[in-house]
């Protein structure tokens, strides 16, 4: 059982930090540009489709990586400039209709360009094995990659944000926008970079999280739920509370479907735990989202406190 805890412990570190990645993009757009960015999953799943083609075309996953993540990056600043900017001062629900409109059409380029079929995407061979944490525990080297790339990013996107020039006008916007604006702040260009910033780290986790998962179109509305779970729990526009989000709904939604169907199992027996184990498990972190917004219901980091 303490094996399968620590195992558990560790899937959950992987998945949040790969959703803080999703999420710290999306919590800067909604907390500065006051913007419902529903084509935000979209830029995951481009990412993650542009990493396993130069995977493959450059016979490379870490050159890949860092083309892939690049090219979603520029893209995602080009989507800003030509069609985003357009709705910043219109009200969400507008917002909301043109970037769900936006996500379908990336939902077809991919299909036109990919096909419907999913992408394979393999993990370097370098990191295919397993590595002995304890003995008679060998964890997957590839998922230990992915949780030191998570936190590298985390620290990166702590030190952009809390010890540059840019970190500090992004911090200023998310905590009043108003007074970023009459000190000077070059709203336009900030507000690309952030959208920039936010992209690339999307690719980052598509890319991270397509050896794990099935690369395929519409593979970001789902991760884009959890983000936004992520980011009302920990406070919209707060790095701080997205990363501690994160970790939250990661370990409760791998911890949920691990455990939850053992315990019924115990109580309900197999046949009716098969049934209920998945749906009672899935519903876990809205439960946890909920408890959250009773307690504090700005989150737990809101950044106007």
């Amino acid at each position: 059982m303490a094996i399968l805890l620590l195992e558990q412990a560790l899937n959950g570190l992987q998945f949040g930090l790969m959703l803080f990645l999703l999420a710290a993009g999306l919590t800067l757009v909604f907390g500065i540009m006051d913007m419902v960015n529903l084509a935000h999953g979209s830029l995951y799943m481009i990412g993650a489709y542009l990493i396993a083609t130069l995977t493959l075309a450059t016979g490379s996953f870490w050159l890949a990586l860092l083309l892939g993540t690049v090219a979603t990056a520029l893209l995602g600043m080009l989507l800003e400039v030509s069609v985003l900017r357009q709705l910043y001062q219109r009200d969400h629900v507008t917002q909301v209709l043109a970037t769900f409109g936006i996500l379908l059409m990336c939902n077809e380029a991919v299909r036109m360009v990919w096909g419907s079929q999913a992408v394979m995407l393999n993990p370097p061979p370098a990191l295919a094995g397993p590595v002995e944490l304890l003995p008679g525990f060998g964890y997957p080297a590839y998922r230990l990659f992915i949780i030191g790339m998570g936190l590298a990013a985390s620290v990166l996107l702590y030190l952009l944000v809390n010890h540059t020039r840019v970190g500090m006008q992004v911090r200023a916007g998310a905590s009043n926008r108003e007074m970023a604006l009459a000190m000077g702040t070059d709203v336009k260009r900030l507000f690309t970079v952030v959208f920039g910033v936010g992209a690339a780290l999307c690719a980052l986790a598509g890319g991270l999280l397509g050896p794990l998962l099935a690369v395929q179109v519409g593979m970001g509305e789902s991760i884009l739920i959890l983000a936004f779970v992520v980011i009302v729990i920990g406070g919209v526009g707060s790095i701080r509370g997205a990363l501690l989000g994160a970790l939250l709904v990661g370990t409760v939604d791998t911890a949920g479907r691990a455990l939850i169907p053992i315990a019924l199992e115990v109580l309900v027996g197999d046949l009716a735990a098969a049934s209920a184990g998945p749906a009672v498990a899935s519903i876990l972190i809205y439960l946890l989202m909920a408890a959250v917004l009773f307690l504090k219901p700005r989150g737990l980091f809101p950044t106007h406190d």
